[in-house]
């Protein structure tokens, strides 16, 4: 049996409230429904980070929050369950020290671009991000037929490679991961994803020649700057949602 990893220290408890309320907002906005999950890295500890205990993200509360090095091992899970796909938060925090937050989810309108082969695209200013491109994670390239399930470090290793410096990875017949240097970005980003999929759905069925007119790479680099400090406006309205229906 593996030893249990040390705990980075105390998290302050109103960063423990805000990863909470984004696993409820993510709920609330359509990105997860009972499953899904959300994390962001360790304030104190690049190599520690932290995620709720296997809930639906729609109940999940501060309490419900576990430390994780980034083999996914629990430093502190104190009988609580954990994700499956951990995994696929530890490797990319291994792979990215630029990343403070992973969202994976089973969004609906996003998981019909990993199954063909229509590129995902910027659709407007608030998806720039996804103007450098999305590439898509194939399991069964590595690993041929599976569950479909990251469920270990190799697999999320893989995720990782695949996702390179992008902010968004599909992966196929499954879901996506969104990434950010923070929290709210993050949870920004996989909103705006889901929202960006639902646009570029109902663009490809008006258009007659099959021509989007997308963000170019470089409008999405000059858009996606000030949406990192505007992104919060939609943080703060989500965010107070959340406090009509939780005291924290």
């Amino acid at each position: 049996m593996s030893e249990t990893p040390k705990s980075a220290g105390p998290v302050a408890p109103e960063l423990l409230a805000d990863l909470a309320a984004a696993s409820r907002i993510l709920a609330a906005r359509g990105v997860v429904d009972g499953f899904g999950h959300v994390s962001m890295r360790h304030p104190d500890s690049p190599d520690r980070f932290l995620m709720s205990k296997s809930i639906a993200p729609a109940l999940v509360v501060p309490d419900d929050i576990i430390e994780y090095d980034l083999n996914s091992e629990p430093c502190n899970a104190n009988g609580r369950g954990s994700f499956l796909e951990r995994f696929i938060h530890g490797e990319i925090y291994k792979a990215r020290p630029d990343i403070n937050s992973v969202v994976h989810s089973h969004s609906p309108s996003v998981i019909p671009f990993g199954l063909v082969t229509t590129d995902m695209k910027a659709m407007f200013h608030n998806a720039a991000f996804l103007a450098a491109g999305v590439p898509v994670f194939d399991i069964a390239d590595k690993f041929g037929d599976t569950d479909m399930l990251v469920c270990d470090c190799v697999k999320g290793e893989a995720l990782a490679e695949v996702l390179k410096d992008k902010d968004v990875a599909l992966m196929r017949a499954h879901g996506s991961v969104a990434c950010g240097p923070t929290l709210q970005t993050a949870v920004f980003r996989a909103v705006y994803t889901e929202v960006n999929a639902r646009i570029q759905h109902f663009a490809q069925a008006l258009s007659s020649d099959g021509n989007l007119a997308a963000l170019t790479k470089t409008e999405g680099q000059l858009a996606d700057v000030p949406n990192q400090t505007a992104g919060m406006r939609a943080w703060h309205l989500w965010r107070a949602e959340v406090r009509k229906e939780v005291n924290w």
